[in-house]
């Protein structure tokens, strides 16, 4: 299942570190973060709840980018 959020970050550099913090969360199979178009593409694994991942995600992103947000 995928699922885009939109997302507010600073620079190309801090959505790239969003997209690989997005990636080595646990039941995140791919994402994908476009700082143009200020989105967040996720691709979920198999069986794994977005209601459950994306606050995971949230914090991982928080860590290697304090001011980072995804809204959903």
């Amino acid at each position: 299942m995928k699922k885009t959020y939109k997302i507010d970050v600073d620079c190309a550099n801090c959505a790239n570190k969003m997209e690989m913090a997005t990636k080595n969360t646990e039941g995140v199979k791919d994402a994908v973060v476009n700082f143009m178009t200020l989105k967040m593409t996720v691709e979920f694994e198999e069986g794994a709840n977005p209601k459950e991942v994306m606050p995971r995600v949230k914090e991982n992103c928080k860590i290697v980018e304090d001011d980072c947000e995804i809204f959903f």
